[in-house]
């Protein structure tokens, strides 16, 4: 049986609706829970009984890719935030392998208002606005990764930084301000074409061998633009592009390698 692609507040899914209808189960059996008392001081340990196997799947991609940056200075790029979930386990990573390595700085660009300038590119599906959050989220966010930062060492030293525009204008900015900045890992998850290439473009002279890409819709049909950014910036056939199991649009590769 095949499942139609849908929309739904501005995100894509493909979810079967009976998926649909267990998801909102969960989500109001939490909301229950919470509004009750929730789990008591331990309140955050015992949240995982409502963590599905999707979202457990992705935890486990994002540690398997931290890993293979440990050995390779320089900072995190996440183009693409959206609600922070990705930064706040990257956050929690760092404090979990290189607690004390306060060099590891974690750059979250977004436009905090959704797709910008969707192009043809991007095959009809998207439209801006697109994944926006809600009006002033990006301060909510910052605020919740000043207290993930707060339970490793070196909390003094703040290891992440918010650049809310389009990246297209952003980024130089960012770049000539951080002339010293090695990107040991860039995770593309702005889903289309123009922004996407932009960033590749931008970043690449300051990639080292080792250095890791990271992409979250690459041969995806619902978002060609990703791929067509990365065909036109570093060809296809020039990289060793390699995937997760679990993670169906997902790829990766090393630099150089």
């Amino acid at each position: 049986m095949s499942v139609k692609l849908r929309k739904i507040d501005g995100e894509f899914t493909q979810r079967a609706e009976s998926e649909a209808d267990n998801d909102a189960r969960l989500h109001e059996i939490a909301k229950r829970r919470y509004a009750t008392g929730g789990f008591g001081p331990q309140w955050n340990y015992h949240s995982l009984s409502f963590m599905k196997r999707q979202v457990l799947s992705r935890v486990l991609y994002l540690d398997q890719l931290y890993r293979k940056i440990v050995d390779v200075p320089g900072v995190i790029c996440e183009f693409g935030v959206h609600w922070g979930a990705t930064m706040s386990t990257l956050c929690n990573l760092r404090g979990i392998y290189e607690p004390f390595n306060h060099s590891r700085r974690i750059h979250g660009f977004d436009t905090f208002s959704g797709f910008v300038d969707v192009d043809s590119a991007d095959g009809g599906f998207s439209s801006d606005g697109d994944y926006s959050t809600s009006s002033g989220y990006e301060a909510e966010l910052a605020e919740i990764l000043d207290l993930h930062e707060s339970f490793s060492p070196v909390s003094q030293i703040q290891k992440y930084e918010l650049i809310k525009g389009d990246v297209s204008a952003t980024l130089p900015t960012w770049l000539e301000e951080n002339p010293h900045a090695i990107v040991a890992m860039a995770i593309f998850d702005m889903d289309i074409y123009k922004p996407t290439k932009a960033a590749l473009e931008l970043i690449l002279p300051r990639l080292i061998k080792g250095s890791v890409l990271v992409f979250d819709e690459l041969n995806c049909p619902h978002f060609p633009g990703e791929t067509k950014a990365v065909e036109e910036v570093l060809g296809l056939n020039n990289i060793r592009l390699k995937r997760f199991p679990h993670q169906p649009y997902c790829a990766w590769a090393e630099f150089g390698a």
